[in-house]
């Protein structure tokens, strides 16, 4: 097996992967059953064997045969020998299994600022304005150092901003309460398509897609998506996060001899389905970039049309499998896919590409020096690892024997802008019981001062009387006193 270079298939002669250009990225493309994930397979078996780790997304449950030894069938090695495939034999690829929701992986995690206000207004579908107030929300929490980890923070910051609109208003703007209102709800749809278990801690480290084992080989990450693919906006913008992190993560690198990480994006149509012109630029340019860092991105889809034509052009490794040519959109297809390809004046590709037979597929690479090669018609090689899907059992056995396991098991909630907002709420609610307290008591005080400055009481006009009384009488005795002896002389 040659050291810089996969081994793809045969056609004239073998048609090889250069390790050293599969940074320039890659489109895998065909119609259902035409054998885009043993492609994908054997093109992840040969960057792990080369050391590189790589990540994919199994949509099907099928690409998790990577894990396990293939069989000895007579067919797989009837192929190999009529394309002089020697060295082929049977092994499995060291692999991790991830999953967002922890069932049949390892969790994967990110915390809501890591997320960023960008990527989850995408991942809620918010309108500008309700997309305007989520960057309030972040400004604040940043000024406030308010740790936004999971959906309950965010969820306590949008209640607080609504609380403190008016407070707010002079320094970011008019904040409604049905602008807060709307994407809370939006956040209980994102909960129950699972996003409370991809928001928390520990967050993935991005160093643990990147392992290789103590012989060289690199992991093959396999994303567990066959639930995941039913709520297709968390799956496009947990890919899409994904490739952001490593972008801004990575260190700046060339070309190097071989890439750091290659990066399977399956039913890639999901990514680009539906997102605004913003978001694809930012696709597109990341696609550009990303490549200098030793990273190679590769689509897997179903049509070359489900890429943006700015993103298609970035993709120089192509595999075209059969596609189909009934409909005026599957012809405009066909002739797209045709016309990406260097020409070969032995056929006629956009003939090829409706001809091709199951396990074929028109190959074009990049050479060494940069140039796409010729389209060819080529049989792909046959894995060396199981195709179809592994058991749960040895799954199981997979996950518990991984250099991750117990990593990212067990979730953590360390204090944070909930429980930092939820203080404040108690303390501002009790400041104002007293305030309400400390009001009734003045009034009341205020109240009773008034009475007794108006009002006699019943005692005070008692003693009144008494004093009164007792006067007339004394005065009347000493009245009677001194007429009385007058009288009498």
């Amino acid at each position: 097996m040659s050291e810089t270079a996969i081994f793809l298939g045969q056609s004239e002669k073998r048609e090889e992967l250069f390790l050293a250009m599969a940074n320039r990225h890659g489109l895998v493309t065909g119609a259902t059953g035409t054998g885009k994930t043993v492609t994908l397979q054997i093109m992840a078996e040969g960057f792990t064997n080369a050391g590189v780790p790589v990540f994919a997304a199994d949509v099907k449950g099928d690409l998790s045969g990577i894990a396990m030894a293939g069989e000895p069938k007579d067919a797989l090695i009837e192929r190999a020998t009529k394309m002089g495939f020697d060295d082929y034999g049977f092994e499995a690829t060291p692999t991790i299994f991830w999953d967002l929701f922890g069932e049949q992986g390892h969790p994967i995690r990110t915390t809501i600022t890591d997320m960023g206000p960008l990527m989850l207004s995408r991942l809620m579908g918010l309108s500008d304005a309700q997309e305007g107030a989520l960057n309030i929300a972040f400004k604040l929490a940043d000024k406030e150092g308010l740790a936004l980890l999971d959906l309950k923070d965010l969820r306590a910051l949008l209640k607080d901003l609504g609380d403190r609109g008016k407070e707010l208003t002079t320094e970011y703007g008019n904040l409604s309460a049905p602008t807060i209102g709307a994407i809370q709800r939006r956040l209980v749809v994102l909960e129950e398509q699972g996003g409370n278990k991809f928001f928390g801690e520990p967050a993935l480290d991005i160093k643990d897609l990147m392992r290789t084992t103590p012989n060289g080989k690199g992991y093959m990450n396999v994303l567990v998506a066959d639930r995941l693919i039913n709520s297709p906006q968390l799956y496009a913008t947990f890919l899409l996060w994904l490739m952001s992190e490593l972008f801004e993560r990575m260190p700046e690198l060339g070309d190097p001899e071989k890439p750091k990480l290659v990066f399977f994006f399956d039913e890639a149509h999901l990514l680009f389905s539906e997102a605004p012109p913003g978001l694809v630029q930012k696709i597109e340019q990341t696609v550009k970039l990303i490549r200098s860092k030793g990273i190679g991105i590769y689509f897997v889809t179903q049509n070359p049309l489900d890429v943006p034509e700015g993103v298609l052009a970035q993709m120089s490794n192509r595999v075209q499998h059969a596609l189909r040519a009934y409909t005026p959109r599957e012809q405009k297809a066909v002739a797209t896919a045709a016309s990406t390809f260097r020409p070969n004046p032995a056929f006629k590709t956009e003939e090829a590409i409706t001809q091709l037979g199951k396990g074929e597929a028109l190959v074009s690479v990049l050479d060494l020096k940069g140039v796409p090669t010729m389209v060819e018609r080529t049989t792909v090689r046959p894995p060396s690892s199981r195709m179809g899907p592994i058991t749960p059992e040895e799954r199981q056995k997979l996950i518990k024997n991984s250099p991750v396991y117990g990593v990212y098991e067990e979730s953590e909630d360390r204090e944070s802008a909930y429980e930092i907002l939820t203080k404040r709420a108690e303390q501002r609610s009790a400041a104002s019981e007293q305030e309400k307290a400390d009001k009734v008591a003045e009034k009341q005080a205020r109240t009773e001062a008034r009475t007794t400055s108006t009002r006699e009481t019943a005692t005070d006009r008692f003693v009144k009387n008494m004093a009164s009384t007792a006067g007339r009488q004394i005065g009347n005795m000493l009245i009677r006193g001194i007429l009385g002896g007058l009288k009498w002389k």
